[in-house]
């Protein structure tokens, strides 16, 4: 992850492609509480569209969406305090989510965070975009 020019869409121009929609993904989820909730959402979400396939049970499949997404958005409202980034980008959304996932059940997910906080500049209680914001405008 390439964050020595800034973060793409925040602080560096916006992102062209997937690889730069990277950190601008990592950078609206930040707080904790919201990584959580897109993991255990997208974790639900995945299992229930597999266990909707292997059972033939199509009404599992058609919630899929709910439960990874419901929960995810709602985070985002009222933790992050930003607009989900698949209002946006919907299939680097979708792609980011699922490498977000991975990179948290890998370990490695708080290494992208951190990266991008210390591209961003942020404070250690600044735990959103939105609780640093005054400042990141100023700069």
């Amino acid at each position: 992850m390439d964050v020595t020019n800034g973060v793409p869409g925040v602080n560096a121009a916006d992102p062209t492609n997937f690889e730069e929609f990277w950190p601008y993904y990592v950078s609206q989820h930040l707080h904790p509480a919201t990584r959580a909730i897109h993991v255990g959402a997208t974790t639900a979400a995945l299992a229930c569209g597999v266990a909707g396939f292997a059972l033939f049970r199509p009404a599992l499949v058609l919630a899929a969406p709910v439960v990874g997404y419901g929960p995810a958005w709602a985070s985002h409202f009222a933790i992050e305090k930003n607009k989900p980034a698949s209002f946006g980008h919907p299939f680097w959304s979708f792609r980011a989510d699922l490498r977000q996932v991975r990179r948290f059940y890998a370990g490695k997910l708080e290494a992208d965070v951190q990266r991008v906080r210390q591209a961003l500049r942020l404070a250690p209680d600044e735990r959103t975009l939105a609780e640093a914001g005054p400042r990141l405008r100023a700069a």
